[in-house]
């Protein structure tokens, strides 16, 4: 069973996939899958929901616009540098420990969503990552233990805009948390259902698949992330992390390559589903919010 929130952008409604192409609307289940599904043993009364109501539920329909997998959690963080041969083409050295920043909340969007560039950028990147959403409240956990944490995982583009992340002195916050930098989805697979150590991951920019990787190039894996998390903050339950890209960004090549309006991102994670975005500049998705414009 994998979650999936479907609808549009501030009214999406939780749903189910059972299996491919069988999506069903979870509406009645009366809980959508934000902080509180998830601290109130969500998962274990969704699933028992389902399988009492399975034959009465409706389906999700097939030209519905599916929003991002878990609805606004608390925390966004982000690990840089975290697989080997990305370090490589950035020209750093391999951390010693985490590198950690945060990416507001207001980023995240549904992960077929347009990519609005914002205004006068040039230099939005893009980095296919796979993201864990945390499922019960971790403090001052051991590594042994922080799996048990883990509520699922799902697939982030962790958008970039370089001038702002690199150029402009402060923190790389700046540059991560423009609105649509934040695609999550299709849907959020279950821990259990996911060996997060060994997944293939990739994206294509306008067809030429320019990332192709495995989790098991990670510097830092899932359980040490959430324990070296969990020794310095508090992870609650709904909160992401997303864990890292590996080689293969825009800015890693020479000239370096940046989104321009009309360009095509594709990505996608084993077992996890793709995405699909499109560029377009601030003005174009102005236009499209004001109809008669």
């Amino acid at each position: 069973m994998k979650l999936l929130r479907f609808g549009p952008p501030g009214a999406e409604r939780p749903a189910v996939e059972l299996a491919p192409g069988r999506r069903l609307d979870c509406s009645a289940f009366g809980s959508d899958f934000g902080p509180a599904f998830f601290d109130g043993d969500g998962m274990a009364r969704l699933a028992r929901f389902v399988a009492e109501h399975e034959r009465e539920l409706p389906a999700v329909p097939d030209d519905a616009r599916l929003g991002p997998c878990v609805a606004r959690p608390h925390k966004l963080f982000c690990i840089g540098l975290n697989y080997k041969k990305h370090a490589a083409e950035s020209g750093m050295a391999v951390p010693s420990e985490p590198i950690v920043f945060g990416k507001a909340t207001s980023s995240i969007c549904g992960p077929n969503d347009d990519l609005v560039i914002p205004r006068n950028s040039q230099k939005t990147d893009w980095e296919v990552e796979l993201l864990v959403v945390i499922g019960k409240t971790a403090r001052y956990v051991d590594e042994d233990a922080a799996m048990a944490h883990v509520a699922g995982y799902a697939v982030h583009n962790d958008y970039s805009e370089r001038e702002w992340q690199l150029e402009r002195g402060g923190q790389w916050i700046k540059g991560k948390s423009f609105d649509t930098y934040a695609p999550i989805g299709p849907c959020m697979v279950p821990a259990d259902q996911v060996d997060a150590g060994n997944l293939g991951l990739w994206l294509a920019h306008n067809g030429e698949r320019l990332q192709q990787s495995n989790t098991n190039d990670m510097v830092f894996g899932i359980a040490a992330i959430v324990s070296y998390l969990s020794h310095c903050l508090t992870l609650e339950p709904g909160d992401c992390i997303s864990t890292g890209t590996p080689a293969g960004v825009g800015l890693g090549f020479d000239p370096p390559r940046f989104v321009r309006p009309g360009d095509v991102l594709t990505l996608g994670i084993d077992g996890l589903g793709e995405q699909r975005q499109t560029a377009v500049t601030w003005e174009q998705h102005q236009a499209r919010q004001e109809p008669g414009r």
